[in-house]
């Protein structure tokens, strides 16, 4: 049996920042990127050596402005990374210059550790070890002071001593010495798990900042199934075989709660790629629906050195898409009730391929439902709040143009359903906010119209024909019209909801 560590995925809320840490501080480097397969919405990044080897590679789900999770009993801990010895005054050194945070030395099991946070306050431990050097990439670290390979990872388990029988058994571990409350776990390969005593310890709680998983090695795939039939013989906890393209696994969480993947050596990331030009293209997995509508929903980042988006402190929460060309001209999205920043990006792609996308996120919610303004009941719309958040809008289309150095003839606002309601109330309230909007199944959200002037302002409004909340859609067409606003009307076959046809319809009004 093939033993060690093949991967350990962890979690992210800030893609950004991740890829400066683990690229530009580490020295890693970025060896893949696709869509998750668990979820085709969420990126997944996959760092390591020049080669994409077993051994070296961590990976982490981006989910992007995601909540906090919390380590504990059940999860993974820390994450060890091996260093050549008399490294580590090097990386202190690094970390103070580079603005790392570090929780300090010690020493464990007869090695030096320095414990470093990553912007997610992930610990990364490096450990100064004896083991074999992998071929890292080249840049500002020097050659005999860089991340040599995975050293290991702690899991918390409060059947300390199941968890142990379990991963020497079933995944060619062996146990080795103990160090207080932490069992310490050898593979062949010198990799280690260090299995901790956490009886009393609060439940650990995923979410950003926290590990998923750590993969173990197998050889190839017909190992890994037979380790799942093994398991399945033995009664284990449930098993699951998936084909990940780049390698087969098996997910199974051992007695402590821990979840541990078996993954094979092989195929390898350079099953679609060179190994030269790794990392450089976003794949995503064979089965997801529409991948290249996927691909616009993912957030973007740069490599150090490259330009990027700096992202601001503004009203709303925001994400950029930039297309490959972009031509000048600014989408600002506007989601449905229950909807994110993401939700347009494919239908606003589809209609303007070459535009900057900019997607907001409402801030108000209602029973877990993320919404724009609050409503006091059905077609009963809490005025004053509507009002605020009108400001809001407008004080954030000021903001950004600012801050982005947006061109204000060159920005069209785009809504959907309470997304179009505000973006409709704050036109007519602000009516210097923006030139040009598109307003998909609007309604008329405010009860009494303010005398206003929109001359110079052209309006898109596009209605479902069958939809129930069409006359209110019409109103507000109206309402525009009257104010000055030049106001094309569509009405689509179908309901509320977004169609085929909504496409072409706003890519005939944009051009």
């Amino acid at each position: 049996m093939t033993s060690g560590i093949h991967h350990v995925t962890l979690i992210t809320g800030d893609v950004q920042a991740n890829v400066d840490f683990y690229v530009g501080f580490l020295g890693l480097r970025l060896v893949k990127r696709t869509g998750g397969y668990e979820d085709a919405r969420q990126l997944h990044l996959f760092y390591g050596d020049h080669d994409a080897s077993p051994g070296s590679l961590l990976t982490f789900l981006v989910w992007q402005g995601g909540s906090s999770g919390g380590v504990g009993a059940g999860q993974i801990s820390e994450v060890a990374l091996a260093v050549a010895p008399g490294s580590i005054g090097f990386w202190i050194e690094r970390a103070l210059r580079l603005g790392v945070r570090s929780d300090g030395t010690g020493q464990e099991f007869g090695e030096t550790v320095l414990r470093l946070r990553d912007p997610d306050g992930i610990v990364i431990k490096l450990v100064s070890a004896d083991l074999p050097a992998l071929d890292m990439p080249d840049g500002d670290v020097p050659a005999g002071h860089r991340v040599r390979r995975i050293r290991g990872v702690t899991l918390l388990t409060e059947v300390q001593e199941e968890s142990v029988d379990f991963l020497t058994r079933s995944f060619g571990f062996r146990a080795e010495r103990r160090e207080g409350p932490i069992q310490r776990l050898v593979s062949d390969t010198g990799d280690v798990l260090d299995v901790r005593d956490a009886a009393g310890f609060w439940p650990g709680a995923p979410g950003t900042g926290t590990a998923d998983h750590v993969a173990l090695r197998a050889a190839d795939a017909a190992e890994v199934e037979a380790v799942a039939a093994d398991l399945r013989r033995r009664n284990s906890s449930l098993t699951n075989v998936h084909d990940r393209n780049y390698f087969t696994s098996l997910y199974v969480r051992e007695p402590g709660g821990v979840l541990i993947e078996m993954a094979s050596d092989g195929p390898g990331f350079t099953l679609d790629e060179p190994l030269e030009t790794l990392g450089t293209t976003l794949f995503m997995p064979p089965e997801t629906p529409d991948p290249e509508a996927m691909k616009v929903m993912l957030p973007q980042f740069a490599l150090p050195g490259e330009e990027r988006v700096v992202y601001r402190d503004l009203i709303y929460k925001h994400r950029f898409f930039t297309p490959a060309a972009p031509d000048g001209t600014t989408l600002v999205l506007l989601h449905g009730t229950g909807g994110d920043e993401t939700d347009l990006m494919p239908l606003a792609h589809e209609a303007a391929p070459d535009a900057t996308l900019l997607g907001l996120r409402g801030r108000s919610t209602e029973d877990g439902t993320r919404r724009w303004f609050r409503a006091l009941g059905p077609m009963i719309f809490d005025q004053k709040d509507v009002r605020f958040e009108s400001g809001a809008l407008e004080a954030f289309f000021e903001e950004a143009r600012g801050a982005y150095g947006l061109d204000p003839e060159r920005m069209i606002a785009l809504g959907y359903s309470n997304g179009a309601n505000l973006l409709g109330a704050a036109m007519i309230l602000h009516p210097g906010m923006v030139r040009r909007a598109v307003l998909l199944r609007p309604v008329m959200v405010l009860d009494e119209v303010p005398a206003t002037d929109l001359s110079g302002i052209t309006v898109l409004i596009v209605l479902g024909e069958t939809d129930a909340f069409r006359p209110q859609g019409e109103r507000l067409a109206e309402v525009l019209g009257r104010a000055g606003a030049a106001v094309t009307l569509r009405v689509l076959a179908g309901g509320h909801a977004l169609g085929a046809a909504d496409g072409p319809t706003l890519a005939d009004w944009l051009g």
